[in-house]
């Protein structure tokens, strides 16, 4: 049997996919597009989902066919310095198109061991104690434990749940695409310039050999987001708004996109998640969408493969929901503000004013930087040390760095006393006796997402606290086992 089918092959799946291949689930993706898409949506890679990469020892893959700059004026496009002193090694934005990234994520994913159907449509799913029956376009049936639906923001997983999708619907559309232009690159710039002092969702920028990244108000343009935007469109709509066309020519792909806002209802149903778009939606504001399901994609990926493994404790795959659903209404709402500070209305005008001048401030820049990037994620696991829940950056050791460590998708015991155990969940936790300068505090224990899960130095404490993330200890496990006859079974819903 399958073990897990994900449905949808873009970014948030096939991380999911290497997440799960980790802890040697079987796993099938299936993706209903017979060929990668060609647009380019996203632009990059905040600081969260690079960390993340490094985490699982992939970034230098990305960095070789990207380039990075420093992670700030993200917030509304209002231009202000990066802040100083952002808590990571990473402190950049990593710019690649989504295409390049969907094709380093796609062969990770079937390096790790993925198996990946392209082509495969699902339309159909029920579910019982057992599993998830999966019916694909042909009548075709399969038969897995469970499944993950990160097939979009229209997701078919999501409506056959019959899980609520509530929100504001798309008020504005924008036209988005690639095509040459023959306009003298000085007269673009000097056009664009003065459009966007009034109307920032506009712009034409330059992505070499004469080709240009177009984006102009679709109003006037059909309502049906169905029908694909033409060229002729575009020469519309740019003439409306900038009273030339620039010579628009030669499309590469063209698009459109709404400003909607939706987040779903809840991200479980029985053996059936969601996961990345399939969630929640929201305008592209900040570049945070693709970012946000690759967080969702690590923080779930453990957690269903001990599910799946018989070795979760209870709750724990519940935690993906309670932890991630918090973050995804966060970054709607700041989408939602970054919207009213783009308006050209004159009182959203004088807010975007009021918000230039606190951001002068470089806490507030900084407040501002960290929550467009994910690095203020902070999950609440209780009272306790100020580090616990919080992500750690990487920090240096003696030999070694700590995102070194880990590579595999295991827990972690980071010990500078060297006289802590994880004896009865080696075969889920690493330990590594090592010394750290810029980190205070005797030990650390991070869950396989890079979350602090518990620090201090008492043995006793650690092993009650190691049973909430990483389940029963092994001779704990076996115990059971004798008593009951049988090995330990995932709970159904």
């Amino acid at each position: 049997m399958i073990e897990v089918i994900i449905a949808g092959g873009g970014p948030t799946g096939m991380v999911l996919a290497a997440e799960l291949r980790l802890h040697g689930v079987r796993v099938l993706v299936l993706e209903k597009e017979a060929e990668p898409p060609e647009f380019v949506r996203s632009l990059g890679l905040h600081t969260r989902s690079i960390e993340l990469l490094d985490q699982r020892g992939l970034l230098e893959r990305f960095l070789a066919l990207g380039h990075t700059s420093p992670a700030g004026g993200f917030f509304a496009g209002i231009d202000k310095p990066p802040p100083e002193r952002l808590d990571t090694a990473h402190p950049y934005v990593l710019s690649l198109p989504q295409p390049t990234t969907d094709r380093l994520l796609s062969e990770h994913a079937a390096e790790a061991g993925a198996e990946i159907r392209r082509g495969c449509e699902l339309v159909g799913l029920s579910q019982d104690h057992d599993g998830v029956t999966a019916e694909l376009a042909g009548g075709t049936r399969l038969r897995s434990r469970y499944l993950v639906g990160c097939d979009g923001g229209r997701s078919t997983v999501r409506k056959l749940l019959g899980i609520g999708f509530p929100g504001e619907p798309a008020r504005h559309e924008t036209l988005l695409g690639e095509m040459a232009v023959t306009a003298p690159p000085e007269e673009v710039t000097a056009v664009v310039t003065g459009i966007r002092r009034t109307l920032r969702g506009f712009g034409l920028g330059p992505i070499g050999d004469g080709v240009y990244r177009v984006v102009v108000p679709a109003e006037g343009v059909t309502e049906d987001r169905s029908v694909r935007p033409t060229l002729e469109d575009f020469r519309k709509q740019l003439r409306a708004v900038a009273g030339t066309d620039f010579g628009v020519h030669s499309p590469r792909w063209l698009s459109r996109f709404g400003d909607a806002t939706r987040q779903a209802e809840r991200y479980r149903e029985g053996r059936v998640l969601l996961a990345g778009d399939a969630a929640h939606i929201h305008p592209p504001l900040g570049g945070q969408g693709l970012n946000l399901g690759i967080q969702d994609a690590v923080n779930l990926g453990w957690k269903l493969a001990a599910e799946v493994g018989g070795r979760a404790p209870a709750g724990l795959l519940d935690s993906y929901h309670t932890e991630r659903h918090p973050v995804a209404a966060r970054v709607l709402d700041n989408t939602r503000a970054q919207g009213v500070l783009l308006s050209a209305e004159p009182h959203h005008q004088a807010v975007r004013r009021l918000v230039t001048e606190l951001m002068r401030f470089e806490e507030v820049n900084r407040y501002l930087t960290e929550k467009i990037t994910a690095l203020d994620v902070h999950y609440d696991f209780g009272e306790g040390h100020p580090l616990l829940g919080r992500r750690l950056r990487d920090v240096p050791l003696k030999h070694g760095r700590l995102y070194e460590l880990l590579h595999h998708g295991r827990g972690l015991l980071l010990d500078q006393t060297g006289a802590l155990s994880v004896a009865g969940w080696e075969d889920r936790v690493d330990h590594a006796v090592d010394v750290s300068e810029e980190l205070d505090v005797p030990a650390i224990l991070l869950r396989p997402d890079g979350h602090v899960a518990w620090a201090g130095d008492d043995q006793e404490e650690l092993r009650a606290h190691l049973p909430r993330w990483f389940g029963a200890a092994r001779f704990q496990e076996r115990q059971r086992s004798r008593i009951t006859g049988r090995s330990s079974k995932p709970p159904a819903r």
